[in-house]
C-alpha cells in the first residue's frame, strides 16, 4: 500500500479541529464560499464511457510536451477502427511476467487532455491508452452493460481499459504482444496476462494511435471506489472493481474471473496499488452538492458537526451467505452489492445513498439503498479487517438486540478505520480497551493516535454518556444527575428522578446509558441511586452476546466468578463499575428494588435483589476496592443473605460499612449478619439495622457490637428491643467508640440508655460527635436539660454539635429545659419540631431564653402546636427576640397545614417581624404556612427595605398574591443583601385556579338569580365611580374568562422577572462582581395607588399582541376587585385586602372566599 510522505501526514493530522487524524483524501469540503474560486476548482473532463473516449496529451522521454510539428501526421481512420501500431520484434519477450521499475514511473508523468482526430471531416473522440502498461491480459469480465464475456485487460498507471480481443489492445499497445494464433486465443480457455517492465512501454512514436468505444472502454483509477475479492464458493477466483463518476453520481461494477488464483491475487493487488496512486496524485473532492446532501441527512439525525464529520465512498457488500444463494450459478452480476456514502458523525456511523445522477441513463448495475442507516459508534463489537484487502466488516449491536454486520469495501478502508477507532476513543477516554475488537491495525496506526487534549469536567462523563444516548436513541434531556464535593469519599455521583414528570422512572436503554457512561469513569469516590428504580433490569438478560460483559478488573486480573456471562443485565452492569474503576470506595442503593424475595418451599431459588449477588462476591474475592454499601429499603431474600454471610465471614473483603436499614431483617437473619460481620471488627465503621422485624436483646447485642471498636456511625432507630432495664448500649461500651453520628430515632429510651447517652457525652471521646438524633423517644424536658448539662464542657462556649429532640414530651419539666436554654448550655444547632405546648406561657418563656442566648447558631422550632393562636404577649416576645438576638443565624418558625391539624402564631406575627429590622446577625429565615397574606407580605416587605443581614426568606405557602408578591419585589428593590426570595409558584397556581371558579361561580349564580345584587352594586359602584357597568357576568364567554386570566398570570411573569433581576444584582454585589444593566425607575416600592384596574389590564395587554377588548377588561376589573388585584396605571399592582383603606382614602373592596 502506497504511502504519503512523513511531512504530508503530519500536515494533514493537524489541519482537523480536536480529533488529531485528518484524512486529506476523503475530507469534506467545508462550506465556504471561499473555497469554490476557480483556482482551487479540479478541470471538468468527459467522463470515459461505452459510447465516447478521449486522447492523451503526448510527453517525451524528459517530462515535456511534444511540439505538433514533431509528430508524425495522423493516418485517416475509418471510425470505430483503431490503427495498428508497430509490433514487437519479440512476442515471447513480451509474455514474460515482470514488474515495471519506479524509475520508470518517476520519469513518465501522466496528464489527461482533449483531443480530436478528424475522418473526412468528422470529428470522433477517441480513447488514448496510457503510456505505462501495468498489466495486461485476457479475462471473463461481467457486469454493467457486458454478460459474462472474454476481454482483455489492460491496466495503465490511470485506467483500466477493456478490448474486445488482444488484437485490439495490441493496436492500441504496441508493447503488447500479438495474439499467439488461433489455437492460444480459442482454445484451451487460455488467458495471456502480462505486468509491464520498463522495456515494455509503448513507443512514442506509436502513440497516435487510437481506440474507439466500440472497441474498448475505460475505468478511471481514481474513480474506483474498491477492488476486492468475491467470497462464492465457485469455482473459480472473482474480483470485483466498483466505481462511480463524480459529476454524474453514475456508479458501476466489473467482476473479473479468474481460474488461477494467483493470477487473480496479482489482478487485485496491480489495481489497488494503481488506484491508490491514482487517488494520491489526482485527489478529486466531493462537491458540494454531495456535502450539503449528506449534511442534510444528519441533521435529521441529529449527528451534524460541520467541522467533526467524515466521508468515504463505500461498496456495501453483499454477505457470503446472500451469495450463495444466488439463483444463478455463473451471474455474478446478481449480487446485490451498493455504493454508497460512509458517514462518521460526531456519535454514529451512517450508511447513505449517494444521490441519483442527472442523467436519462445509467449503466450503474447497483442497487440504491432503500434508506439511510444509522449505527452508534459506542455499539460497535468488532473490525474484521486487513491491510491487502479494501474489504471490510463492521458489527454492531444495540442492547438486547442480535448483531448487525455491514460487509464494505472501499479504498479508504485503513482511513476508515482508524477514523472509527480515533472517534470512539475520543467519546470514551476513559476506557483503557474499548469494547470492541479489531483484527488488525491499518498502517500508521499507533503513530496517528492520541488523546484527545481537551479539559472536561468528570473525566468526560457527559461526553461519553451522551454517546451511549445518541447510540441507544435516548433522550438526554431526560437524564438528570448531581456531583456533590462537600461530603464524605467526594466527589459523589447522585443519580436524580428523571425530569419527565410523566415518566417516574428511567427506562432499560437510559440506565444501561447511563452505566456503561460510569464504566471507567475515575472521578466519582461514590456513586448513590437512592429512590431510583433499578428493577426495570433486575433478571433481565441479554441473550444476543457478551461484548458488554466486563470479564477483568481495571489492571486486567480475571473475574474468576462461574456462570458470570450468564447473568442478568442489573448484576453485569453493576460489576462491570465495580471493576473497572479503582477510586470507587461507596455505592448507596437505598430503595433502588421494591420487589419482594418469594423465598418458599418450591425448588425454585428466588434470586434476591441481585445487587448483592453483583458486588458481594467481588468483594470476597478483593476484585474491587468497594467497601462501603448500602442497602437500606430492599428486602433481602434467603440468596441475598446467602452472598453477604459468606463474603462477610472472610476478613479480606475489608467491608467498612453494614447498612440493612428496613431490610425486613428478622431475629434469625439479623443475628446471621451481625455474627459474620464480626470478622470485619478492625475495618467496620458504620451500623444501620434500624427499621427491621429483629427485636434486640440488649445483653446479647452488646455482647456483639462491642467487638466493632472503630465504629463512628451507630443508627439504631426504630428498633425494637426486649423489655427490661438494661441500656440498649451500655455506657463501657460506648466509651470505646469515637462516634460522629448516633440516631436513636423512635427507639424507647429508659432512663438507663439516657444515663448511658449523658456519659458518652461528658466523656472527651464524644469530641468528634456532630449529629446526634432522639426524636420521638419519649424525652422529657429533665432529660433533654441532662443532655444539655453534660454536654457542655466549657459553659458559654458553643458545641459544634447537632441536637434533635423533635416529638418528644418536652413540656414536661419544660422549666428545666427554659433554664439550660437560658444559661448558654446549649449546642450549636437544635431542633425541636412538633412539640404540643398544653400552655402558650411555655412557649413564651422558651422564646424569652432564646433572646437571652448566647450559644445557639440554627434553631428549628417549627410546627409548634399552641392551643390557639398566639397573644399579645407571645408576638412581643417574638419581636423582643427578632430584635435583641445577636447570635441565631438561622431561624425555622414555620407552621403547618394539614388536614388534621393546622399549626400557625396567627395575625399577631405580622407585628412580631418588625423585630427583624434591628436584626444584624440572622441570615436564614424560614416563615412557610403562616398565612401571612397580603398584610404580612407587606409588613415583610417593610423589613426587607431596612435588615441588612438576611440572605434567605423562605416564605412559601402563606396566601400570597400577586400584590403581596409585587410587595416583596418592592422590598428586594432596596435590599442589597438577600440572595434567595421564592417565586411563589404554589400561590400562583391556586390563585388562578381559584379565580377560574370564582368567575365560573359567579356566571352560574347570575344566570340562576340567586347572586347578591348588594354585593354587585358595591363592586360595581367602587369600580365605575357610581356608573354601571358596561357588561354583566353572563355576557362573559369562556374565552374572556380565559384572556383576563392570562393577563393576570403575565402580570405575575414580570414581577418573576423584576425579582430575578434584583437577585442576580445581589449576587453580584455578593460575589464582587459588575453589576448588571440597572432597571430603570422600578426600584421603589409604592406604598398607595388609585384604584385603576382596567388601565393597568390594558396597559399590560398592550404590552402583548393586542389590547383586550372592552368585555376582557370589564371583566378584569371585576376579577381585580374581587381577588384584590389591583394595577395602577405603571401596570404595577398595589395594596388591597378585605376591608383595607389607603392613605389617600381610596377604599379597596375583596368579597373572601
Amino acid at each position: 500500500m502506497p504511502k504519503a510522505s512523513d511531512s504530508g501526514s503530519a500536515e494533514r493530522r493537524k489541519s482537523f479541529g480536536f480529533f488529531p487524524l485528518s484524512l486529506s483524501n476523503s475530507l469534506a469540503p467545508v462550506h465556504d464560499a471561499g473555497t469554490e474560486g476557480s483556482a482551487l476548482k479540479p478541470k471538468k473532463q468527459r467522463p470515459v464511457s461505452f459510447f465516447s473516449s478521449s486522447s492523451l496529451t503526448v510527453f517525451d522521454g524528459e517530462g515535456s510536451k511534444l511540439n505538433d510539428e514533431k509528430q508524425p501526421p495522423s493516418p485517416r481512420l475509418r471510425p470505430g477502427r483503431l490503427t495498428k501500431g508497430a509490433r514487437p520484434s519479440s512476442i515471447f519477450g513480451s509474455l514474460r511476467l515482470t514488474q515495471a521499475s519506479e524509475d520508470a514511473h518517476a520519469l513518465l508523468h501522466r496528464t489527461i487532455s482533449k483531443d480530436s482526430c478528424v475522418d473526412e471531416g468528422k470529428r470522433a473522440d477517441a480513447l488514448v491508452p496510457e503510456r505505462v502498461v501495468l498489466q495486461h491480459g485476457e479475462v471473463q469480465t461481467s457486469g454493467g452493460l457486458f454478460r459474462k464475456r472474454k476481454e482483455y485487460l489492460v491496466l495503465t498507471d490511470k485506467q483500466l481499459l477493456r478490448f474486445k480481443s488482444q488484437s485490439r489492445a495490441t493496436e492500441a499497445f504496441p508493447s503488447i504482444p500479438a495474439s499467439l494464433g488461433r489455437s492460444n486465443a480459442m482454445g484451451n480457455n487460455l488467458r495471456h496476462t502480462s505486468i509491464a517492465s520498463a522495456s515494455s512501454t509503448q513507443d512514442l512514436s506509436s502513440i497516435h494511435s487510437h481506440s474507439s468505444a466500440d472497441n474498448s472502454s475505460g475505468i478511471p483509477l481514481h474513480q474506483v471506489i474498491a477492488a476486492y475479492k468475491v467470497e462464492d464458493g465457485r469455482p473459480y477466483f472473482s474480483i470485483e472493481v466498483s466505481y462511480m463518476d463524480n459529476e454524474t453520481n453514475h456508479s458501476s461494477t466489473m467482476i473479473l474471473q479468474l481460474g488461477d488464483p494467483r493470477e487473480a491475487e496479482s489482478w487485485l493487488a496491480s489495481i489497488r496499488n494503481a488506484s491508490q496512486k491514482a487517488r494520491l496524485t489526482e485527489p478529486t473532492p466531493f462537491p458540494q452538492s454531495s456535502v450539503e446532501y449528506v449534511a442534510r441527512r444528519l441533521e435529521q439525525e441529529r449527528d451534524y458537526d460541520p467541522a467533526h464529520f467524515r466521508i468515504f465512498k463505500v461498496v456495501q457488500r453483499a454477505s457470503s451467505k446472500v451469495q450463495g444463494r444466488s439463483g444463478s450459478v455463473d451471474d455474478l452480476a446478481k449480487m446485490n452489492s451498493s455504493v454508497c456514502y460512509l458517514v462518521i458523525g460526531v456519535y454514529k456511523i451512517h450508511l447513505i445513498p449517494a444521490p441519483k445522477g442527472t442523467g436519462r441513463s445509467s449503466t450503474t448495475s447497483l442497487t440504491d439503498l432503500a434508506s439511510r442507516t444509522s449505527y452508534g459508534i459506542v455499539t460497535l463489537t468488532s473490525i474484521n479487517f486487513k491491510a491487502v484487502e479494501d474489504a471490510f466488516e463492521l458489527t454492531f449491536r444495540a442492547p438486547l438486540r442480535q448483531p448487525s454486520t455491514l460487509h464494505l469495501a472501499s479504498v479508504f478502508a485503513s482511513e476508515i478505520v482508524l477514523r472509527i477507532r480515533e472517534v470512539a476513543e475520543y467519546l470514551r477516554p476513559e476506557w483503557l480497551s474499548q469494547s470492541f475488537t479489531l483484527s488488525s491495525l491499518p498502517e500508521l496506526g499507533e503513530t496517528v493516535l492520541t488523546e484527545s487534549g481537551d479539559e472536561e469536567d468528570h473525566k468526560c462523563f457527559d461526553r461519553t454518556l451522551t454517546a451511549y444516548c445518541a447510540a441507544y436513541d435516548v433522550d438526554t434531556s431526560n437524564i438528570c444527575y448531581a456531583v456533590s464535593y462537600d461530603v464524605e469519599e467526594a466527589p459523589l455521583f447522585t443519580l436524580l428522578p428523571p425530569t419527565n414528570p410523566r415518566r417516574p422512572k428511567y427506562s432499560v436503554l437510559e440506565l444501561l446509558a447511563l452505566l456503561r457512561a460510569l464504566r471507567y469513569n475515575e472521578s466519582f469516590s461514590s456513586i448513590s441511586f437512592r429512590g431510583i428504580s433499578l428493577e426495570v433490569l433486575h433478571s433481565l438478560r441479554d441473550f444476543y452476546g457478551t461484548d458488554h460483559v466486563a470479564w477483568t478488573t481495571r489492571s486486567g486480573t480475571a473475574v474468576d466468578i462461574k456462570g458470570h456471562d450468564q447473568k442478568s443485565l442489573l448484576i453485569q452492569e453493576l460489576r462491570a463499575i465495580a471493576l473497572k474503576s479503582k477510586r470507587l470506595r461507596r455505592m448507596d442503593f437505598s430503595g433502588c428494588i421494591e420487589r419482594k424475595p418469594q423465598d418458599d418451599d418450591t425448588n425454585t431459588k428466588d434470586p434476591g435483589c441481585e445487587i448483592v449477588e453483583a458486588l458481594f462476591p467481588l468483594c470476597r474475592k478483593q476484585r474491587t476496592n468497594l467497601d462501603w454499601i448500602t442497602l437500606s429499603g430492599i428486602e433481602l431474600g434467603e440468596a441475598d443473605l446467602d452472598y453477604l454471610v459468606d463474603a462477610a465471614v472472610e476478613k479480606s473483603s475489608h467491608f467498612r460499612a453494614l447498612e440493612v436499614s428496613r431490610c425486613g431483617l428478622t431475629d434469625r437473619s439479623l443475628q446471621l449478619i451481625l455474627n459474620a460481620m464480626l470478622s470485619q471488627e478492625n475495618t467496620l465503621e458504620s451500623i444501620d439495622i434500624s427499621g427491621n422485624l429483629a427485636r434486640l436483646s440488649p445483653l446479647s447485642f452488646q455482647g456483639q457490637i462491642g467487638h466493632f471498636g472503630f465504629i463512628r456511625k451507630l443508627n439504631l432507630s426504630r428498633v425494637h428491643r426486649t423489655s427490661g432495664p438494661e441500656p440498649l448500649v451500655a455506657p463501657e461500651t460506648m466509651l470505646s467508640w469515637r462516634l460522629t453520628e448516633l440516631d436513636l430515632s423512635e427507639t424507647p429510651v429508659n432512663e438507663q440508655t439516657v444515663d448511658a447517652v449523658a456519659a458518652y457525652l461528658a466523656s472527651s471521646m464524644s469530641d468528634s460527635l456532630h449529629d446526634l438524633r432522639l426524636n420521638q423517644c419519649g424525652l422529657t424536658g429533665r432529660d433533654v436539660a441532662v443532655f444539655l448539662h453534660s454536654m457542655t464542657h466549657t459553659p458559654g462556649v458553643a458545641r459544634k454539635l447537632h441536637l434533635h429532640v423533635s416529638e418528644n414530651r418536652l413540656e414536661k419539666d419544660h422549666g428545666l429545659l427554659v433554664k439550660a436554654v437560658a444559661r448558654n448550655l446549649t449546642p450549636s444547632h437544635m431542633t425541636m419540631k412538633m412539640v404540643d405546648y398544653q400552655k402558650e406561657d411555655h412557649f413564651r418563656e422558651l422564646i424569652k431564653a432564646v433572646r437571652k442566648n448566647k450559644t445557639l447558631r440554627y434553631l428549628d422550632i417549627s410546627k409548634a402546636s399552641l392551643p390557639y393562636d398566639a397573644s399579645d404577649e407571645t408576638c412581643e416576645a417574638l419581636k423582643l427576640m427578632f430584635a435583641d438576638n445577636d447570635t441565631l443565624e438561622e431561624l425555622d418558625i414555620s407552621g403547618e397545614h394539614a388536614h388534621l391539624e393546622v399549626a400557625k402564631f396567627g395575625i399577631g406575627l405580622n407585628h412580631a417581624l418588625t423585630g427583624l429590622i434591628k436584626n444584624k446577625a440572622l441570615k436564614v429565615l424560614r416563615i412557610e404556612y403562616q398565612k401571612l397574606g397580603f398584610q404580612g407580605a407587606n409588613t415583610l416587605s417593610s423589613v426587607l427595605e431596612q435588615n441588612c443581614s438576611l440572605t434567605e426568606v423562605y416564605c412559601e405557602h402563606n396566601d400570597i398574591n400577586l400584590q403581596g408578591l409585587t410587595a416583596l419585589v418592592g422590598g428586594i428593590a432596596k435590599n442589597k443583601t438577600v440572595l434567595y426570595l421564592p417565586s411563589m409558584d404554589q400561590e400562583r397556581m391556586e390563585i388562578l385556579q381559584r379565580v377560574e371558579r370564582e368567575i365560573q361561580s359567579i356566571r352560574t349564580e347570575v344566570n340562576t338569580g340567586t347572586h347578591k345584587t348588594s354585593v354587585r352594586r358595591t363592586l360595581a359602584a367602587v369600580k365605575t365611580g357610581g356608573h354601571q357597568p358596561r357588561h354583566t357576568l353572563s355576557e362573559y364567554t369562556d374565552q374572556d374568562v380565559q384572556a383576563a386570566v392570562r393577563l393576570m398570570d403575565e402580570k405575575w411573569d414580570r414581577q418573576i422577572q423584576r425579582l430575578q433581576s434584583y437577585l442576580a444584582r445581589n449576587y453580584s454585589i455578593a460575589g464582587g462582581l459588575p453589576l448588571p444593566p440597572d432597571e430603570g425607575d422600578e426600584n421603589s416600592r409604592p406604598e398607595t395607588a388609585i384604584a385603576t384596574p382596567a388601565l393597568g389590564l390594558v396597559e399590560k395587554a398592550s404590552s402583548v399582541s393586542e389590547a383586550p377588548s372592552d368585555k376582557e377588561s370589564s371583566l378584569s376589573e371585576e376579577m381585580s376587585a374581587k381577588f384584590g388585584l389591583l394595577i395602577d396605571g405603571d401596570g404595577i399592582s398595589r395594596g388591597g385586602g378585605s376591608g383595607f383603606c389607603s392613605p389617600e382614602g381610596s377604599l379597596y373592596v375583596q368579597v373572601s372566599d
